[in-house]
């Protein structure tokens, strides 16, 4: 059973930064696809940014390419998600979670194990 705590959101401008961190336990976190999704009032989870076991592979939805990054450190058993450029429309509460396979990483249902959530808001 893999435990996930989000940490790292806040209040923050539009035009600034955060990065949000993952610290995974309770399992080998070198075997699991890693994924950021996110979730506004009222809307569906949407999914961010997802990186291969390996960490050599990562794949951003288009809202957020070129502003986000995920990255994951093995050794500390945790992934991150760098956010630059914020804008009004991230504010969303933000999940980590994790997958034992490849087959649907772009969809919530293809991940098996799931974080609280921690939440992001960027003032305009």
């Amino acid at each position: 059973q893999v435990q996930l705590v989000e940490s790292g959101g806040g209040l923050v401008q539009a035009g600034g930064s955060l990065r949000l961190s993952c610290a995974a336990s309770g399992g080998t976190f070198s075997r699991y696809y890693m994924g950021w999704f996110r979730q506004a009032p009222e809307k569906e989870r949407e999914f961010v940014a997802t990186i291969s076991w390996s960490g050599g592979s990562t794949y951003d939805a288009d809202s957020v390419k070129g502003r986000f990054t995920i990255i994951r450190d093995v050794a500390k058993n945790t992934v991150y998600l760098q956010m630059n450029s914020l804008k009004p429309e991230d504010t969303a509460v933000y999940y980590c979670a994790a997958a034992h396979s490849y087959g649907s990483l772009r969809y919530a249902s293809g991940y098996d194990y799931w974080g609280q959530g921690i939440q992001v808001t960027v003032s305009s």
